[in-house]
């Protein structure tokens, strides 16, 4: 459990499961950017990539089999896998007294699980169980954005279209991403593997699994997960989501009805202040969120700030942010650090 440093503060064994994949070297990187307080760190992956070598702080950790003995002595455990696994893992975490902290969609949406972003509802920490859950990373940059001025102004009413990285699909869409780039480019056919079509020079309005409804399951979570986090059932939203070919960070054009009218101005003087927001909107210098230049970083970045020309109420944001980062290890990492704050682990 929890040991003390000679400085008087606590510290944690940490354990990550999915460490080699995508996701699971940014959690890596980030937990040491951001000092969090570890006393240990365990690295767990399938059988696959059990024995892989990696490099944390100089120190060369050696990566192990998940398996149900994994979690002992651990006091949180973040979990970058499969929902199948995370179903599995996330109650054993929760059983043997540690804190989980899971990104999958496997408990989002479950009633007793916290599905949290800091900067809209740190408060629901408070209320865990063991088992904590972040948002969709297209989910997060909308309630980023949108939270500090719901709060003034109560949206009625959201639609979305984003364009999202192949990152956010993990590390083989990547490489197919790359290897097929470079095939069409030197004038060879290439023949898709990760995707259902070509993903280099395309766009692919399918992400997920389709349901009976015509959306796709990635868009079913964007509108579910909004609501839950913002606290507001009433929201309408409608989004569709589509792949492009970008290696990171998802963008987002959203528009969104209000209660009453606003001026863009106020919105901007808000949207300055927000925490984890990044104003980035100046079209006389073509200043706007780009994905190459957010990748990296943790903010959430919008601009193109408009009033929307078909409502009164109306406004449009073209919003960015590294899906790695702020759309999955930093979030979860935030999550760590408001528990420790609040002396709930």
């Amino acid at each position: 459990m929890a040991q003390m440093s000679p400085d008087g503060h606590k510290r944690y064994n940490v354990a990550l499961v999915g460490a080699p994949g995508v996701v699971g070297q940014e959690f890596i990187r980030i937990l040491l950017e951001r000092r969090f307080p570890m006393a240990s760190l365990k690295l767990l992956a399938t059988a696959r990539s059990a024995g892989k070598r990696m490099l944390v702080a100089e120190q060369e950790l050696v990566v192990e089999e998940t398996t149900s003995k994994s979690f002992e002595g651990a006091d949180l455990v973040f979990i970058s896998a499969s929902g199948a696994a995370s179903r599995e893992y996330c109650p054993m975490v929760a059983k043997m007294g540690a804190v989980a902290i899971d990104d999958s969609s496997a408990w989002r949406m479950d009633p007793g699980v916290p599905l949290v972003v800091p900067e809209v509802n740190a408060d629901d920490v408070e209320w865990h169980k063991g088992i904590l859950a972040i948002p969709n990373c297209s989910t997060t940059p909308i309630v980023m954005v949108l939270w500090p001025l719901h709060r003034l102004n109560p949206v009625r009413r959201i639609t979305a279209a984003t364009y999202q990285s192949v990152s956010g699909t993990g590390r083989l869409a990547v490489e197919e991403l790359n290897t097929q780039s470079k095939a069409i480019l030197e004038g060879k056919g290439v023949v898709p593997h990760v995707y259902p079509h070509q993903i280099a020079f395309n766009l692919l309005p399918e992400i997920d699994v389709f349901r009976d409804d015509g959306y796709t399951k990635e868009e079913w979570k964007m509108m579910a997960e909004t609501r839950k986090i913002m606290h507001d059932e009433s929201i309408a939203i409608s989004a569709t989501c589509v792949r492009v070919p970008v290696f990171i960070s998802h963008s987002l054009a959203v528009h969104v009805e209000f209660s009453r009218p606003w001026s863009v101005d106020d919105v901007r003087e808000i949207l300055s202040q927000a925490p984890g927001v990044g104003l980035q909107d100046d079209p006389t210098v073509s200043l706007y969120p780009q994905p190459w230049t957010a990748a990296g970083l943790d903010d959430v970045f919008v601009g193109r700030i408009r009033q929307d020309s078909s409502h009164p109420n109306g406004m449009v944001f073209w919003i960015v942010s590294d899906n790695l980062r702020k759309g999955a290890a930093t979030n979860a990492i935030q999550i760590a650090e408001e528990l420790v704050a609040r002396k709930l682990i």
